[in-house]
């Protein structure tokens, strides 16, 4: 997953780049007007370029499931009816909140918890409760909607993890998985080559 990110990172400015210093080689005698034009659009690929996308993009583009009416179960409920209600919905965390307190979040639980403290340690699902093998949240990583979608990748791939929680001063806002924040990575990838093609072609 790292060697993605940094390549997702690399190829942009590699192919402008290039481009750039194929036009100063084709005709030596524009440099000067190249160099004036390339000054005027990094500003505007810079408003709106690569790496621009931040994590209330992909909360938008999840519609419903980013509302605030992200999927949760209480630190009282059994795991397997945690483990239950991600597969009926089929998704792979569910962010934890504390019995009768619905808008208080105490973890997340995650089918790696289920795998190494249920399965491997050979304990029943049944009896066993969210609270009691969930990652707490004073241990939780987080992201804010404003955090850029690649800070994001990047907490993901060095801590490990699938899912990370979005929250801000009034709480919980949403979740988001590496799956998508990897999709919100490869759209703006493409649309910051779609801006390269258009400044060849002299859309800017």
């Amino acid at each position: 997953m790292q060697g993605i990110r940094q390549a997702l990172l690399s190829h942009g400015s590699i192919v402008k780049n290039a481009v750039l210093q194929r036009m100063r080689v084709v005709n030596p005698l524009l440099q000067p007007l190249v160099s004036r034009s390339h000054s005027v659009t990094s500003a505007r690929m810079e408003e709106h370029g690569f790496e621009s996308t931040t994590i209330a993009d992909i909360l938008k583009g999840k519609g419903k499931s980013a509302d605030g009416s992200w999927l949760w179960c209480t630190t009282d409920d059994s795991v397997y009816d945690a483990v239950k209600s991600m597969t009926q919905h089929n998704v792979g965390a569910l962010v934890v909140v504390k019995s009768g307190e619905e808008k208080s979040v105490a973890g997340i639980i995650t089918e790696r918890d289920y795998l190494r403290k249920i399965i491997v340690q050979g304990r029943s699902s049944k009896s066993t409760k969210v609270g009691d093998i969930m990652t707490e949240e004073n241990k939780l990583i987080t992201v804010t909607p404003d955090t850029k979608v690649l800070r994001a990748m990047q907490l993901m791939t060095d801590n490990r993890i699938r899912h990370i929680p979005v929250i801000n001063d009034t709480g919980m806002l949403g979740m988001v998985s590496i799956g998508d924040v990897v999709r919100a990575v490869v759209s703006e990838h493409r649309e910051e080559l779609d801006r390269l093609n258009a400044y060849i072609q002299g859309g800017y």
